[in-house]
């Protein structure tokens, strides 16, 4: 990882971003009422839907744009399923690729770590395949594992999710594909809670900020090469966290950084322009760290 001081040096770190939309017409729990924006008159312009930027530390929200509101998170549900996981698993813990993990990603039309049934990897190997291509498959593959079952370990990521104060959060997969019934929702404000938490795990913030990673074959498994979705890596101070979209989510970003040893997190929600989001990100952790330097 790159070293913290430098960390934001010329583009200094940004908190989380919290954002939501009505709670769809199949959530079980009512809507709450729509957050209007707060956002400071010389912050960056944010044209996604809803965001946040959050000092991590002491959870000061420096920039609020319908932080509140909720809606759909695409991949960044992926993030919840890598903090649940490591409160249970081990890295050196191995988990066995079946047809049914690859099957899913496949029918379910969502990205894939290209996992091979009959494969063991170790637990600290598969997150890189959940969080650098997004792979739905190692999602389905922990949480089948972890739950035990899928639907056990969705259980899991709700009441957890409850024990982190994400009180307008509810998952239905590990992975955050649309499913018939609907899809899940959460907030800017909820996610940025998370990705604060998630990233105090050495592992996870390590994966989310590898750019590239290859595994090599052996024995258990063959060999993989993945390549992280999320443009901000190489950003000075950048330190990750994870890439999301669906077409009712839009493009979201989670993403955090440092500067002078201080950590700013923040989410985007229902960018309609990938690009955008993460020159963005970039230019709210910079305006992050002036804020918080003056």
């Amino acid at each position: 990882m790159r070293n913290r001081k430098a960390r934001l040096a010329g583009v200094a770190g940004a908190l989380a971003v919290v954002a939501g939309l009505a709670v769809p017409a199949y959530a079980q729990a009512p809507a709450p009422a729509t957050v209007a924006a707060t956002v400071q008159r010389d912050a960056p312009t944010v044209y996604g839907r809803a965001a946040v930027l959050m000092d991590a530390s002491s959870g000061e929200v420096l920039f609020s744009k319908h932080a509140g509101e909720r809606m759909p998170i695409a991949s960044l549900t992926k993030t919840m399923t890598a903090y649940l996981v490591l409160k249970t698993a081990k890295p050196s813990d191995m988990v066995q690729i079946k047809s049914a993990d690859v099957a899913y990603a496949e029918d379910g039309g969502g990205t894939t770590a290209d996992l091979r049934p009959g494969d063991r990897l170790p637990v600290g190997e598969l997150l890189y395949g959940l969080m650098l291509p997004s792979g739905a498959d190692a999602a389905h593959a922990l949480a089948r594992t972890y739950g035990p079952g899928v639907d056990g370990f969705v259980a899991k990521m709700n009441t957890t999710a409850r024990e982190l104060g994400m009180n307008d959060t509810h998952y239905v997969n590990a992975d955050g594909l649309p499913t018939p019934k609907g899809d899940g929702y959460s907030t800017a404000r909820d996610q940025a809670k998370l990705s604060a938490e998630a990233l105090r795990n050495p592992l996870i913030e390590k994966v989310a900020g590898t750019a590239r990673h290859s595994v090599d074959a052996d024995g258990e498994h063959r060999s993989y090469s993945w390549r992280n979705t999320n443009r901000l890596l190489g950003t000075p101070g950048a330190i990750g966290l994870k890439t999301g979209f669906t077409r009712a989510a839009g493009y979201c970003l989670a993403f955090a950084g440092e500067h002078d040893g201080r950590r700013l997190v923040g989410v985007l929600l229902d960018e309609s322009v990938s690009s955008r989001r993460f020159t963005t990100a970039e230019a709210l952790l910079s305006w992050g760290a002036t804020r918080q330097a003056a």
